[in-house]
């Protein structure tokens, strides 16, 4: 394992516990609100809501949620780490498992800590994708592949741009 991709790791490890941190953080803060401050949603739209007096906290109908961590970016990602996306290369579409199976594992951790419906998302996040490859493109430069256009690649996709069947993409997103 080289060490571009042992430092990639310690980020995912640094930025994903940031995240679930300040995830729980704000279900705390959300579980003072009152019921009565949310009057269509606590009318039994959510588990267990129509069981809450108008002056309780919403705590015990939050916990039923899921606390979601998404990613976006996979393909670059891989770029930056082996110089090919997961469509290019079989070594990529591996690491780019291995990457995935150990966030999911990151977040099964948060499930235990927090004892709370942690969950990885893999998300289009349009708006998140084009603001971080803007910004990464200000702090970095543009790099080919990676900050060289106006978004990155929605969560575990083949980029848009590369060529392939159907069958070819559905094949290597599926996993």
């Amino acid at each position: 394992e080289s060490k571009r991709i042992k430092h990639f790791y310690k980020l995912l490890d640094k930025y994903s516990d940031m995240t679930a941190e300040q995830l729980y953080d704000r279900y705390k803060f959300q579980c003072t609100a009152l019921k009565k401050q949310f009057p269509l949603l606590m009318s039994g739209m959510w588990l267990d809501s129509e069981n809450l007096k108008e002056n309780d906290i919403v705590e015990s109908v939050l916990k039923h949620g899921t606390l979601g961590i998404g990613f976006v970016g996979l393909a670059e990602c891989l770029i930056g780490l082996t110089g090919k996306h997961h469509a290019e290369s079989e070594k990529s579409q591996q690491l780019g498992l291995e990457i995935i199976k150990y966030l999911n594992n990151k977040v099964d951790g948060y499930k235990e800590k927090y004892n709370l419906n942690y969950s990885i998302l893999a998300t289009p996040a349009e708006s998140m994708a084009h603001k971080a490859c803007k910004k990464d493109r200000e702090t970095y430069g543009e790099i080919e592949g990676i900050t060289d256009k106006i978004y990155y690649t929605n969560s575990n996709h083949v980029p848009v741009w590369y060529k392939c069947t159907v069958e070819e993409k559905a094949r290597i997103e599926a996993p």
